[in-house]
């Protein structure tokens, strides 16, 4: 019967670390590569403020009057049905993969009409609330 010398602890805590200088080493570079690069530009890049550079930029047009303005909400309400199926459709492309497994039918066929029963729900909400007419 041969002995397996068992190592110290102190050892194995260093092998561990050890590991995890590399992880610690990739990281500092790449926070220096970041350092490096916004240093290279603030050096390179012209620096020449004038009036027209120093407004307000609003997506191309010039500001004009009072900086407050009225904002249609159902534009965000609009958008925020749209994440909620885009988010809808993610789910359902894995849960295809999965439901054509093996001992995975039932339960992941269960698992998505609570799902859709959910968004349904919110569907059903927003409808109900007049959210979904464009008038």
């Amino acid at each position: 019967m041969t002995h397996v010398p068992i190592e110290e602890p102190a050892v194995l805590a260093s092998e561990y670390f050890r590991s995890y200088s590399v992880v610690g080493l990739l990281a500092l570079i790449g926070v220096l590569f970041v350092a490096v690069a916004f240093g290279a530009g603030r050096l390179l890049r012209p620096v020449v403020p004038t009036p027209e550079k120093l407004l307000t930029y609003e997506c191309g047009v010039d500001p004009v009057g009072e900086g407050w303005a009225h904002t249609q909400v159902r534009y965000y309400v609009y958008a925020f049905l749209y994440v909620i199926f885009a988010v809808d459709s993610i789910f359902l492309f894995p849960w295809a993969t999965v439901f054509a497994a093996p001992g995975y039918g039932a339960t992941t066929l269960v698992e998505m009409f609570i799902f859709l029963g959910f968004l349904a729900v919110g569907l059903l909400y927003a409808w109900k609330k007049g959210v979904l007419a464009w008038a």
